[in-house]
């Protein structure tokens, strides 16, 4: 294998062979990229940076207050939205960046063409972002990136002044909505409880603890009702041992004021009758005992009233005697007993009636028990979804409040738009040079080529590798002083053409790199 030397030395041979080849291809590749570096048209980047700072001052105090949403989030969206078809369409109509007129086809390919121009980045930090934007036109390319920076830092409130009406818009419809199906849990709430008044499921018990309860009252009421028996027939013996009358002058009282107590009693019980008749039935529990206790106080009435007329009818000692204090006390004492015996004796009759029409609705009561359960979580559900719903249109409002006096975030121009002093990358100076080396290398390509498909050996080494045979020997070639003199001018003509390649391409970068940018 040769070394690197060698095989240079054999392309740089097979180059210079073919070497007028090589300076027509290096030439008309030259000549052709010219042309193009002369009608590609520079490009220069506009550029601005803002700074969106979202730590206010407000942000801490209103915390809690009122509902803040995620502002970094926002701002990162709102930077990917910007370049959106219609924003874009919108810069692209805009007559003010100077875009020249044509025909719909080409305002719809120039709306895609800015969709991939127009570039929005973060630029070394968070909240820090860059838009830029490249166009034959630098003064264009500035007032694109303005119009841009406009937007940026006006669509924010108008982003936020849309979401919030949408949001109090939803709000509102959600709470209207929630009402509607409050007011109608209301009615079936009331319904309810119109329609199972008689079973007793009203005043949020279950059955069992009703049933305890009842059984309860009626315990306590029986031993209330067997001390007070007992005290009214310990009244009932010292009144049998007393004396009824002792002897007086004064005339004998009427029989009538020895009962103003049943009397009373008599009538507050008859006006508790009538509350009942007009709330109750006839059959009403309630109803019923204090009938039973009017007719036990009446029937009572009747049998001291005719104990009193035998006692006045007696004999001419009850016209000579008059009555007695403690005996009068006593009657007195016996008839508060009485009277709360009856009490007692009512009241028991009432709760066993309640217990024992609870027992007769035990299949009931349950049913009706879980359906009121049911009623009354839907509509605790309901009143709670409702009352967070008023509460978060409120903190909405105060954000919405605070959004229109001061802004949660402030956007900063940074780098206002400038247009970049040079064109970017490739500049018409950098095409040129490419297209300098690329022609000289197309050139060298191009008459290796040949000589490869026309292969000549410069030595017996090239010869003996290349046919893997030893090689006997050689012809030496003697040249004359005339042949001599023509591949001297032959070289000399090379060398020129190429010497002129590299001068008029030095020029034409000198040329490139000093004119006046457009």
């Amino acid at each position: 294998m040769m070394h690197f030397p060698e095989q240079a030395m054999t392309v740089l041979r097979s180059v210079w062979r073919q070497r007028w080849l090589a300076v027509i291809t290096a030439w008309t590749v030259a000549v052709l990229g010219g042309v193009l570096v002369a009608v590609t048209p520079e490009r220069y980047e506009a550029q601005a940076r803002i700074h969106v700072d979202t730590q206010t001052v407000l942000k801490p105090l209103m915390s809690g207050l009122a509902f803040q949403p995620d502002i970094d989030q926002q701002v990162r969206m709102l930077a990917r939205t910007l370049i959106s078809r219609p924003h874009v369409e919108r810069l692209s109509n805009d007559a003010a960046i100077g875009w020249p007129q044509g025909t719909p086809e080409q305002a719809a390919k120039r709306v895609e063409m800015l969709l991939k121009a127009i570039k929005v980045e973060q630029a070394g930090g968070s909240n820090l972002y860059a838009i830029s934007y490249r166009d034959s036109d630098a003064q264009r390319a500035n007032r694109l990136v303005t119009a841009l920076v406009g937007l940026f830092m006006n669509a924010s409130t108008d982003t936020k002044r849309r979401d919030s009406e949408e949001a109090s818009r939803f709000i509102d419809e959600q709470i209207r909505a929630y009402e509607a199906k409050l007011i109608e849990s209301e009615n079936r709430l009331k319904e309810f409880k119109l329609r199972n008044m008689n079973v007793g499921v009203t005043n949020n018990q279950d059955f069992f603890s009703r049933i305890s309860a009842l059984n309860d009252d009626v315990a306590r009421i029986r031993l209330a009702l067997g001390a007070a028996e007992q005290s009214r027939d310990a009244l009932k013996r010292e009144l049998a041992a007393t004396e009824p009358q002792i002897a007086s002058d004064t005339p004998t009282p009427g029989v009538s004021s020895l009962t103003p107590d049943l009397d009373a009693r008599i009538d507050t019980q008859r006006r508790q009758l009538d509350e009942m008749l007009r709330r109750y039935t006839d059959e009403h529990p309630d109803v019923q005992s204090t009938r039973r206790t009017i007719a036990q106080l009446e029937a009572q009435r009747r049998s001291e009233l005719d104990l009193l007329r035998s006692q006045a009818g007696g004999k001419a000692r009850a016209a000579a005697t008059a009555g007695n204090p403690v005996f009068q006390k006593l009657r007195i004492s016996l008839a508060e007993a009485e009277a709360n015996v009856a009490s007692l004796r009512s009241q028991l009759g009432t709760q066993q009636a309640r217990l024992e029409e609870i027992k007769a609705q035990a299949g009931r009561v349950p049913q009706a028990e879980a359906e009121l359960a049911q009623l009354n979580r839907d509509y605790d559900i309901m009143r709670k979804n409702y009352e967070q719903l008023v509460s978060r249109r409120e903190a909405a409002s105060l954000g919405v409040k605070i959004d229109q006096q001061a802004s949660l975030a402030d956007f900063r121009l940074v780098e206002p738009p400038r247009v970049l002093p040079t064109p970017v990358f490739p500049s018409r100076t950098q095409l040129a040079l490419v297209v300098m080396l690329l022609a000289l290398v197309a050139g060298a390509a191009a008459a290796f080529g040949v000589s490869r498909l026309k292969p000549t050996f410069s030595s017996e080494r090239d010869l003996r590798a290349f046919t893997k045979r030893p090689v006997l020997g050689g012809l030496t070639r003697l040249a004359d002083a005339r042949q001599t003199l023509l591949d001297r001018q032959d070289r000399l003509r090379v060398m020129g053409a190429m010497g002129l390649f590299l001068v008029v391409h030095v020029a034409w970068l000198i040329w490139l790199s000093v004119r006046p940018g457009t």
